[in-house]
């Protein structure tokens, strides 16, 4: 658990692009308390619903700092440290109900944002919107019901009662792309939100290895079987809490039966036809575009 939690923060540092008041090249630092060599005011990810509050000027997307919550007397239910980016303290806070802002800011769902604004900050919010699900969801002891603390030495939340510890959560899922004949599997989800194409997804399950996930879902979504299973990469996926491991394979035997339940269309589409496919940001897009450069 803790290594791929170490995965998730080095996916957000040493990337770059450019937010008012930040250099080009962005450092971010994970961290779950501040340290006194910080300077310059703080960055604020306010989000709700996974939605994130965000600064508009002039049509341009940035981050709220420590003088926009106090000029908006924001109210927050909870808040954590996420650590420093560029040196600049960067904080996480869950937006109380009740809360009013005018017409300079704005809550955007962050999948949305992408494109709008820099890219490590789509994945510094998406870190706290991760850890402040978690906090949401294990406020109290799964073993003996009382409420949890934050722990002092670490990022984890502790039993004061039976000293239980719970870790920020990570729920592995396996993305793949399937090759026939120069052409890809493409799907349209019941939940995609937009009328794209995308390979196939789904989440692991206990005692079951990240093959074996691979070769179950993709005969249960659309009927084929599979073969030469190989891993491709990895993304943190923080919508609340995936951690997306991708793998590329090839087309053994079957015909393409959709399950209809999650799945709606599937086809197979060649380097020159494909259709509507999902934003560079994520990995689904990156094996998509590895197959298009073959």
């Amino acid at each position: 658990m803790k290594r791929a939690i170490d995965q998730f923060l080095n996916v957000i540092q040493n990337l770059g692009g450019q937010q008012a008041g930040v250099s080009k090249k962005m450092i971010f630092k994970p961290d779950f308390k501040p340290t006194r060599s910080q300077s310059g005011p703080a960055l604020w990810f306010i989000l709700d619903k996974g939605c994130l509050l965000t600064k508009i000027n002039a049509d341009r997307f940035s981050i709220p700092d420590a003088a926009d919550l106090e000029a908006l007397q924001i109210s927050l239910s909870y808040k954590l440290y996420l650590g420093s980016l560029d040196g600049q303290p960067c904080y996480a806070g869950a937006l109380e109900p009740g809360n009013s802002f005018d017409a300079n800011f704005k809550l955007t769902h962050l999948r949305t944002l992408f494109g709008l604004i820099p890219e490590p900050l789509i994945w510094i919010a998406g870190h706290g919107n991760q850890l402040l699900y978690w906090h949401l969801t294990h406020r109290y002891c799964g073993k003996c019901g009382q409420e949890t603390e934050d722990k002092t030495d670490e990022r984890a939340k502790i039993c004061p009662r039976c000293q239980h510890i719970n870790y920020p959560r990570l729920s592995p899922a396996v993305i793949v792309a399937i090759i026939k004949d120069n052409r890809i599997l493409l799907a349209r989800n019941r939940h995609f939100k937009g009328p794209f194409y995308s390979v196939l997804a789904g989440f692991v399950e206990p005692g079951e290895s990240l093959e074996e996930c691979v070769k179950r879902e993709i005969k249960e979504e659309v009927g084929i079987t599979v073969k030469n299973v190989r891993y491709f990469g990895s993304q943190p996926w923080p919508f609340p809490d995936s951690l997306m491991i991708a793998f590329v394979s090839d087309y053994a035997a079957g015909e393409i039966v959709i399950d209809g339940s999650e799945i709606i269309e599937a086809a197979w589409f060649s380097k020159e036809e494909l259709p509507q496919i999902p934003p560079q940001i994520s990995i689904a897009r990156q094996l998509i575009d590895w197959f298009s450069q073959l």
